[in-house]
C-alpha cells in the first residue's frame, strides 16, 4: 500500500509561525566552502510585519530561501508552523509551501498572455480546485487589491503597479499564512512602491497574514514593526525600525 501523501496541518495556536535556530549554510564553491550563514536565531509569530534587510552578499536572499522552504540548513534548524524544515524531502517541501506561502517577486513572474484572473487562479489549478470556484476565488482575491476592473486584462495591458497587485492576489489567494516578498517595489516608481507598502499593511491587518519582506530599501524597512538585519551572515539587529538602519 503506497504511504499517504504528506499533509501539513495547521500551526497550533501556541506555536511560532516560524523558529530559526543557529542556522547555518555552507555552499561549495569549487573546493572551498563558503559559508553564508553563520548561527542565526529568531522566531516569527503568526500575524508578524517583518523587513529582512542587509547590503548585498549579507545573506539575505538565502535566508528569504530558508524561510521559504527552497532550501535547506547544512546546520540548525528552521521550522515552518511547527514542521523542521530540513527534515523534508522536496515532496514535502512542496507541500509545506502550497499550504503555507505565498509568494511574491520583484519581477511579478506573471503568465504574458494570460487574463489577471487566470494569472491569480493558477495556484489553485495546481491545487486541484476546480475551474468555477477557483475563478471565484480569484475574482476575490483581485477585490481585495482593488483591481476587480482589469480581471480579463493580460500583463502587457496593466502598469507595473497593476502587475504587482495581480502578483499580490495570486500569493494570497491560496489563503496563506506566510506573505514571503523578495523586493516587490524594486521595479516601481516611489509613489507606486508607497501604494504596495500600504497594501501590504492593510493585508497584514485584515486577513492576520505574516507578512516578511526582503528589501535593500530603507525608507520601506522603517514603516513595518520589526526589522531583521543581516550583514556578513550574521544577524547584528531584531527588533523595532531605527533611524540608522
Amino acid at each position: 500500500m503506497a504511504a499517504p501523501a504528506f499533509a501539513p496541518h495547521a500551526p497550533e495556536e501556541h506555536e511560532a509561525l516560524i523558529e530559526v535556530s543557529g542556522l547555518e549554510r555552507t555552499f561549495m564553491v569549487g573546493d572551498e566552502p563558503l559559508t553564508v550563514l553563520r548561527g542565526v536565531d529568531f522566531t516569527i509569530p503568526r500575524g508578524a510585519y517583518v523587513a529582512i534587510i542587509g547590503p548585498s552578499g549579507s545573506g539575505k536572499s538565502t535566508l528569504m530561501y530558508q524561510l521559504g522552504c527552497l532550501d535547506t540548513p547544512s546546520a540548525g534548524t528552521v521550522r515552518l508552523a511547527g514542521y523542521d524544515i530540513g527534515s523534508l524531502d522536496d515532496a514535502e517541501l512542496a507541500a509545506l509551501r502550497n499550504r503555507f506561502i505565498g509568494f511574491v517577486f520583484q519581477a511579478f513572474n506573471l503568465l504574458p498572455r494570460t487574463t489577471a484572473v487566470d494569472n491569480v487562479a493558477l495556484p489553485l489549478r495546481y491545487a486541484g480546485v476546480g475551474l468555477r470556484e477557483r475563478r471565484r476565488r480569484a475574482r476575490e482575491a483581485l477585490g481585495r487589491v482593488a483591481l476587480s476592473h482589469r480581471e480579463d486584462h493580460t500583463p502587457e495591458r496593466l502598469s507595473g503597479g497593476e502587475r504587482q497587485r495581480v502578483a499580490i492576489a495570486r500569493a494570497i489567494v491560496t489563503e496563506p499564512a506566510l506573505l514571503l516578498c523578495d523586493e516587490p517595489t524594486g521595479n516601481l516608481d516611489q509613489k507606486v512602491g508607497r501604494e504596495i507598502v500600504e497594501l501590504f499593511e492593510r493585508l497584514n491587518d485584515e486577513l492576520g497574514v505574516t507578512v516578511i519582506i526582503v528589501t535593500h530599501d530603507p525608507a520601506l524597512a522603517r514603516r513595518v514593526r520589526r526589522v531583521i538585519k543581516i550583514v556578513d551572515g550574521r544577524l547584528v539587529h531584531d527588533g523595532p525600525p531605527t533611524a540608522d538602519l
